[in-house]
């Protein structure tokens, strides 16, 4: 009679029984799941869920926008100009949320730091300002001097400009008087400045009507100074209508009467 010992994995091997779990590990253990469970549920949502957003500020017109600063901050953005504070657009979007766009601010204060009144108070200002239209640090030297130089290449600019039109002027208006004064015929007088001769009686009445609203934007002459005794004193020593001067041994030979029987001019 044969003895056979069980194999492993037969069916008939006899099966361990569970390690017996004590109370404290079941609670345990039942604690750990809900904690696992609440923790997934609340990360699960945490991800789902978008995060809060700023309001985002409606898009405005450079317009609209200097309205509302002047409005809202009208100790800086005043109509007369003040160095502004540096970074100052961080500061604006702190006291108004979701009103100003990044790009409306950005426009605004390019155009309001490049205007020649805002050049002029920078180049004479100490301090910058804040908001409230109050000191928020010294004005550094080189930023007044970068502001002085701008100004004066602004100003050789005007200046070269109003040359070029007063020279271009002169030019024109010069057309009319060698045009009345020239002794050639209007063939080659056209010839000699280069205009089409069925043009130049259009181009003269218009350069006429441009001298006569120019003499009249002139400013009118001063009054004439009235010496003492109520001559003009503008005429000199020769006196009203050179007739007080010929009173003398020359004058009064030639007066009413006198050899050449000749009055005093006009």
């Amino acid at each position: 009679m044969s003895t056979e010992q069980p194999q492993p994995g037969d069916s008939a091997s006899p099966v361990e029984p569970p390690a017996a779990v004590t109370p404290a590990e079941a609670v345990h253990e039942a604690v750990h799941e809900n904690v696992s469970e609440a923790a997934s549920a609340v990360l699960t949502e945490a991800v789902a869920a978008p995060a809060p957003q700023a309001p985002k500020a409606p898009e405005m017109s450079l317009n609209a926008c200097t309205r509302e600063l002047r409005q809202r901050f009208p100790a800086l953005f005043s109509e007369q100009p003040k160095p502004i504070k540096l970074r100052i657009q961080a500061d604006i979007q702190q006291r108004a949320p979701g009103v100003f766009t990044k790009k409306a601010l950005s426009i605004f204060l390019h155009r309001h730091t490049t205007h020649t009144s805002y050049l002029l108070a920078l180049a004479k200002a100490t301090h910058r300002y804040d908001l409230d239209g109050q000191p928020a640090g010294e004005l550094a030297e080189e930023h007044r001097q970068a502001a002085r130089d701008e100004l004066a290449r602004r100003k050789a600019i005007v200046q070269e400009r109003r040359a070029a039109e007063d020279d271009a002027r002169r030019q024109r208006f010069s057309l009319v008087r060698d045009y009345e004064h020239t002794t050639l015929t209007k063939a080659n007088f056209c010839a000699l400045k280069g205009i089409a001769e069925d043009q130049l009686d259009g181009l003269l009445a218009t350069i006429r009507a441009e001298i006569a609203a120019w003499e009249a934007q002139r400013p009118a002459a001063p009054p004439r100074p009235e010496r003492r005794d109520g001559r003009d004193e503008r005429r000199g020593p020769r006196g009203d209508a050179r007739g007080e001067a010929r009173g003398g041994p020359r004058g009064g030979s030639r007066g009413p009467g006198g050899p050449g029987g000749r009055g005093p001019r006009p």
